[in-house]
């Protein structure tokens, strides 16, 4: 018989417990009874820890009018904590800048690291460096989050943010990507060419610079090191594997394998992107045993797998308006989701078109590769994928949150789920 839990899943209802740090006394008193929260509203239900908390600990009439709030109000939370995180960035551009602006050897150069910061930084959605302040307000008590941990929590986001533009104008260049985030490419800016490495080396060495000026006092602060030092070696392994699978003018389709696909997007994308940014913030809030990491990194690689996953197929199907970026997966001889589906069912005849087209740079043969594809019926292949793995990642999350909050792992997940960017 199929767990009660499982079914109501099936039907688009998540069971919410109160945040791990709420005493069970306080929560097992006259309100006694499970939240039911239909899909698409977990993040309103748990807008944040705060407000849980209090629903559990006073009079019910509270806590059913907090569940009686109109859609307006819940996004006026979730939005006013997002323009305060944004807003936040004015003052990490200023902490790594104002000072050193009029030195007179290296004021130039800190010039140019503000440029390169308000460029490459901003415009994206933000997802992970605001992972790691919700995942914190879960986690610690609320009175324990005073301005100076919430400012804190803040600014390991924006070293979350400032990782990804690293990693980010680092790729486009190795991709010869055009576009990103709406703009054109950093390097493509007239005047920056390859001089766009050395600013993704600044761009990183500023992550660490803000944990110093920040957190060194902080019990967590050789964790967080550790843990920046560890993703970023993990993501260039995977960026590595990611180049030497697919080498510029050497198209060798039995490379493009499901297990190196999977090696690939574990390590370039799923560990920073997903792992690093809720990590950071259980450190921050002390939870540092190995069990515990251990068991939310089995839910959060998945998760950045299927979020490669969506990318890989918003490369070529996505709107480009609305993604921001121009797919050149193709071009670039990419060991993409959609070639590898491709070859698992390709007949000899399809797989030598393949073959002819793939990883070149005329419009005309990466068209035949696109309709290749649509032959295949991948894009319904890919809906049905999408919806099987965000069922399986339910059920770990069902399984491995614990004694997490699993509103950390739902939230994430109802944000990328049948994303279009």
């Amino acid at each position: 018989m199929m767990p009660l839990s499982r079914w109501l899943r099936s039907m688009g209802i998540f069971l919410l417990p109160a945040p791990c740090w709420v005493p069970r006394e306080r929560w097992l008193g006259p309100l006694q009874r499970l939240s039911f929260v239909h899909r698409g509203s977990v993040l309103g239900a748990w807008h944040s820890a705060r407000c849980w908390c209090q629903a559990r600990t006073e009079e019910p009439r509270i806590h059913y009018s907090s569940f009686r709030m109109n859609g307006n109000q819940k996004l006026d939370v979730c939005d006013e904590k997002r323009q305060n995180f944004i807003q936040h960035f004015s003052q990490i551009v200023k902490v790594l800048t104002e000072d050193d602006m009029g030195h007179p050897e290296t004021g130039d150069a800190i010039a140019r690291l503000k440029e390169v910061l308000e460029y490459n930084v901003i415009g994206g959605k933000y997802q992970r460096g605001m992972t790691v302040l919700t995942t914190f307000q879960d986690l610690v008590e609320p009175k324990k989050q005073d301005a100076d941990s919430l400012q804190r929590a803040m600014t390991v986001g924006w070293c979350v943010e400032l990782f990804q533009a690293f990693f980010l104008v680092s790729d486009d260049i190795m991709d010869s990507s055009l576009t990103r985030r709406g703009q054109i490419c950093w390097y493509q800016k007239p005047g920056i060419g390859l001089d766009a490495i050395n600013d993704a080396m600044l761009l990183e060495a500023c992550v660490y610079r803000l944990l110093k000026l920040y957190c060194r006092e902080q019990p967590y602060y050789l964790n967080l090191i550790e843990l920046f030092l560890q993703s970023s070696y993990q993501t260039e392994l995977g960026q590595t594997l990611d180049l030497i699978t697919a080498p510029q003018g050497n198209v060798d389709l039995g490379r493009f394998t499901e297990k190196r696909y999977k090696s690939i997007v574990k390590y370039k994308t799923a560990f920073y992107s997903f792992y690093l940014p809720v990590a950071a913030a259980m450190y921050m809030a002390g939870i540092d045993g190995e069990k515990e990491h251990a068991n939310a990194k089995k839910i959060l690689l998945e998760m950045g797998e299927l979020f490669q996953i969506q990318d890989d197929y918003l490369d070529l199907f996505g709107d480009s308006s609305v993604t921001g970026k121009i797919g050149t997966d193709i071009q670039d001889n990419k060991c993409s989701w959609l070639v590898v589906q491709c070859l698992q069912r390709a007949s000899p005849e399809q797989r030598q078109i393949l073959q002819e087209n793939y990883g070149q740079k005329e419009a005309e043969k990466v068209a035949r590769v696109k309709a290749l594809y649509e032959e295949l019926n991948l894009q319904a292949v890919f809906l049905q994928y999408e919806e099987e793995r965000y069922s399986h990642l339910m059920d770990l999350i069902e399984h491995y949150s614990s004694p997490l909050p699993p509103a950390i792992f739902l939230r994430l997940a109802q944000k990328i789920y049948r994303r279009k960017k």
